[in-house]
């Protein structure tokens, strides 16, 4: 049995306990949801202390993978500045949607205090800060201050700098500094991938807890994550086809036929890289793309580009806001947009389970949200990632289209 079916196990047994105590006896509920929250916790703790070394190294990497692309050639620079372009339209787009859609959900505050109450909480939320003080904050006076304390802005902020300063530096040291990093993160991603293994007993404890605290409403409050992300997925996907008609020079019917068996790959998978063979496929045959361009844009994308990440970091983030009734500052909104951006450029190879905790945890910090709801989340997220999936593969193959129409009519690759 797949990770991702044990996990949807652990979903399913840890609702039907919940809400069969709670049915039976609310009283015997509450005393089992005080038993096992502990459980929940202590998992989450463990998902938890992974997120900053595993930032840390992944967006350094990140950074020197992003450089040694757009090295090697006009091709690569194009694409790496097209993948830029579509991930930064892309998050402007579900800062301004998620907390807009969520704020036409009807609110029932029996139902969210009974969800507050039964999330395991870590700490207390954190105050809200002055925009000045706030902005002040951005740039870390102390690097190891701000990994000590979870601050993750900050702390992108310095990896950024950290890893702009590396590509300045000569090729040995850096490779052996760059390698180092990577060392870190693959070694972070087995100790989640660990942890993971334990998700059905965390999310088990997590569901019941919250089914038999809230009740059946909690149901209906997952469906609508569920939906405000499938919701956000379908219209990223509906406007690549315009954007792929207009930047890439296609004709619509064309591209939608072209994209199709790709698309039946990705939703089938859930992977991009098992749906590479058929975007090439696409791309040289029923779209024409360069040769050149299919090979080298392709792959890069699948390595680099997958732009519905930022759709589910914002999203998580939004939907915690919306749970705990926290108004968060547009400023602190369009700042976690932007680090969501960097985080999904260093992101893309993760596992889906490990990338959305390692990856949606610094997002929801970065906007002074607690990250305790994150758990259920992870829990049901299995479900909108068929359509990330195909959201991805079909921005891979917009994003070549584009950059096919901007090759020299030879098609050929003038080197830098």
């Amino acid at each position: 049995m797949s990770n991702t079916a044990r996990i949807l196990l652990g979903l399913a047994l840890g609702a039907v306990f919940g809400l069969g105590l709670a049915w039976f006896d609310p009283a015997v509920a509450r005393t089992v949801a005080t038993l096992v929250q502990p459980i929940g916790r202590l998992w989450l703790n463990a998902l938890q202390m992974t997120v900053v070394p595993l930032v840390l190294a992944l967006v350094v990497v990140g950074v020197s993978a992003a450089n040694d692309a757009a090295a090697s050639g006009r091709t690569a620079r194009q694409a790496i500045i097209v993948f830029a372009i579509l991930l930064s339209a892309v998050a402007a787009i579900a800062a301004v949607a998620a907390p807009m859609l969520l704020s036409l959900l009807p609110r029932d505050p029996i139902l969210i205090e009974h969800l507050r109450a039964a999330i395991p909480s870590g700490g207390a939320i954190a105050a809200p800060v002055g925009l000045s003080d706030w902005f002040s904050a951005i740039i870390p006076a102390n690097a190891i201050a701000a990994a000590a304390q979870s601050a993750m802005l900050p702390l992108v902020v310095f990896a950024l700098f950290f890893g702009f300063a590396l590509t300045r530096i000569e090729a040995g040291p850096r490779v052996k500094m760059v390698g180092f990093f990577q060392t870190i993160a693959d070694t972070m991603i087995v100790i989640v991938q660990w942890v993971l293994w334990a998700a059905p007993l965390g999310v088990f404890a997590l569901v019941l807890g919250v089914c038999a605290t809230a009740g059946a409403s909690v149901i209906s409050a997952l469906g609508w994550y569920i939906a405000l992300l499938c919701s956000l997925y379908l219209t990223i996907i509906v406007l690549l086809y315009p954007i792929a008609v207009v930047a890439g020079r296609v004709n619509l019917r064309r591209f939608a036929a072209a994209i199709l068996p790709a698309q039946i790959v990705a939703a089938s998978t859930q992977s991009s890289l098992a749906s590479l063979p058929a975007m090439i496929e696409s791309a040289r045959g029923r779209l024409a793309h360069p040769p050149a361009v299919a090979a080298l844009v392709l792959p890069m994308a699948v390595s680099l580009f997958r732009i519905t990440s930022p759709v589910q970091y914002i999203g998580a983030a939004s939907f915690i806001a919306w749970i705990y009734g926290i108004d968060v500052p547009a400023a602190q909104i369009a700042a976690a947009s932007a680090l969501a951006v960097v985080i999904s450029l260093g992101s893309v190879g993760l596992p889906g389970q490990v990338s959305f905790m390692a990856t949606t945890m610094p997002v929801t910090s970065a906007m002074g949200l607690p990250l305790d709801p994150l758990g259920l989340l992870l829990a049901v997220d299995t479900i909108p990632d068929v359509f990330a999936t195909v959201g991805n593969v079909s921005a891979d193959l917009t994003a070549s289209s584009i950059v096919a129409a901007r090759q020299p009519v030879d098609g050929e690759e003038t080197a830098a």
